[in-house]
């Protein structure tokens, strides 16, 4: 393998990683479930950076989240295979978030319920309609194609650009494969299930039936063999103070740990 490549697959996961960290420890294990507490600076440089990096507004990735594990697999569920199709998944998840942004810009009370405990104003980015939301994907394009330009490594800025605009794949594949296909550890009334390739792949974030199960608890792996590199970084957060939460005694329920999905 050629030091090029090499170098590729790192400017990828490393972009790829950083936005996902974005996605799993502030939006979802933070913000979304109140898995744990971030020291209020780093969290509100978390906040203030988080659309530049992502892309996503953080108030309506949360509202849309809990409106999941609230109406999980039903048809109130903004993000589910089970309704939405296996891949259309992919466009509708995208339109329902458009849908809930407009309901937090016109003050709708029910959405603004869901998020009453978030303090933060919506982002700049997304406080008014229009195309404004799409300004740090242009502007990581604008960067790519400026280091494409000035060095020929067109490979390596196409890699950061992905890498860093990755998390609507991510979501796509967490919401489709993990309410589709794999295993459960719990009998749960919805679709969830344990996903070992997209936990892998998502930091933790295809263990959608552990979660379902502990929807509060920063770790989503349950079994010895199940490995949650989201709740890694969560403890590293933690040793250097960063982040606090106490360690999860997660039950060993035997449900369905044989049950497959397709």
């Amino acid at each position: 393998m050629s030091n090029y490549l090499l170098a590729c697959i790192a400017v990828f996961i490393f972009f790829y990683s950083i936005s996902l960290l974005y996605i799993t420890i502030f939006y979802h294990r933070c913000l979304a479930h109140r898995a744990l507490v971030l020291h209020p600076v780093f969290e509100k440089f978390l906040w203030k950076t988080s659309c530049w990096v992502t892309g996503i507004e953080p108030k309506a990735w949360v509202c849309m989240h809990r409106l999941h594990h609230r109406h999980s697999d039903t048809q109130k569920d903004p993000h589910s295979p089970a309704h939405s199709g296996f891949f259309k998944l992919f466009i509708s998840q995208s339109l329902y978030y458009e849908e809930i942004l407009k309901k937090i810009r016109n003050y709708d009370p029910e959405t603004l319920e869901e998020i009453a405990d978030i303090d933060y104003p919506l982002h700049p980015l997304h406080q008014k309609e229009g195309f404004v939301w799409l300004t740090p994907y242009f502007l990581h394009g604008a960067i790519a194609l400026s280091i494409a330009l000035s060095t020929g490594l067109w490979a390596i800025s196409l890699c950061y650009y992905f890498g860093l605009t990755a998390h609507p794949f991510q979501g796509w594949a967490v919401n489709s494969f993990g309410h589709a296909i794999g295993y459960r550890n719990f009998a749960l009334p919805d679709q969830s299930t344990n996903n070992s390739f997209v936990a892998y792949a998502v930091m933790g974030e295809g263990f959608q039936n552990n979660h379902h199960r502990y929807p509060d608890s920063p770790k989503f792996s349950v079994k010895p063999y199940e490995f949650d590199i989201g709740y890694m970084f969560c403890l590293i957060l933690r040793t250097i103070k960063l982040a606090d939460f106490d360690t999860p005694k997660l039950g060993q329920e035997k449900l369905d740990t044989h049950k497959e999905m397709s």
